[in-house]
């Protein structure tokens, strides 16, 4: 993750946000950036993964079957004025995706304990005011298939996120169902493609205010803000060359 804050860095260069897909070769435990190495070390089901920790905050990550996001932004954006921002921003893309495919997602108005929530190692045990959920019948809160945090730098805004492909191995810390099962019949979900429609409807998105704090979950038809018209890219910020020249990155890197 060495390389996501030298993303940072290159968007402070070139004065406009930068983004990064990546998967990983190993199943690996991220951990927030202010959670304790001890903590993780005793949590049921970590025992033996390889851990990294990243520059940003937030719950521990279960990586190895989902896609891996960090997004670079200058201080100076206006995607960078606030944290909500740019987390709605990015969010809200993928929930403008999935409804496309006939998907119930969502953002979620976050827990009303949540200090408590904070208390949780992990990051998809967790409900923040903005995460990327799938309504069901069987999770009153619905099921989480995208959560992200951040680090404001000098400079720049580093967000990292984490989309549930695919449900984790049994044995493993986390058990959160991925698009694998809740969304089936609307896949199939390679991440090439997933990552350069996501990208093409934030390119479009404009910078307002949130009001994913509404009652979402009455109503499965809405979403947190209107998404942007489809195919949409006329907001300056994710260059075409660099949609072009997508291709997805694999590795880890580990703490022992």
């Amino acid at each position: 993750m060495a390389a996501d804050e030298l993303l940072a860095t290159e968007a402070v260069t070139r004065g406009r946000p930068l983004v990064r897909f990546y998967g990983w070769s190993e199943p690996t435990l991220s951990l927030g950036g202010f959670q304790r190495l001890a903590d993780a070390r005793a949590a049921p089901g970590v025992g033996g993964l390889a851990l990294v920790r990243r520059p940003s905050g937030g719950g521990a990550i279960l990586h190895g079957s989902d896609l891996t996001y960090a997004v670079a932004v200058p201080r100076g954006h206006p995607w960078g004025a606030s944290a909500q921002l740019l987390y709605d921003t990015f969010h809200a893309a993928l929930v403008s995706l999935l409804r496309e495919r006939g998907i119930p997602a969502a953002q979620h108005p976050g827990r009303e304990s949540a200090a408590a929530d904070q208390e949780r190692l992990l990051c998809f045990d967790r409900r923040a005011h903005g995460d990327v959920v799938i309504a069901a019948e069987t999770a009153a809160d619905g099921h989480k298939i995208l959560g992200s945090a951040q680090r404001r730098l000098r400079g720049a805004v580093l967000q990292h996120g984490s989309l549930l492909l695919r449900s984790p191995g049994p044995g493993l810390a986390a058990h959160h169902a991925g698009l694998d099962r809740l969304a089936a019949a609307a896949g199939p979900w390679e991440p090439p493609d997933l990552a350069a429609g996501w990208l093409r409807r934030g390119a479009g998105a404009r910078p307002r205010p949130s009001d994913s704090g509404r009652a979402l979950f009455s109503k499965p038809a809405a979403t947190a803000w209107p998404p942007p018209p489809h195919g949409s890219q006329t907001q300056p910020g994710w260059a075409a060359a660099e949609l072009r020249r997508y291709q997805p990155k694999r590795g880890s890197g580990t703490i022992r």
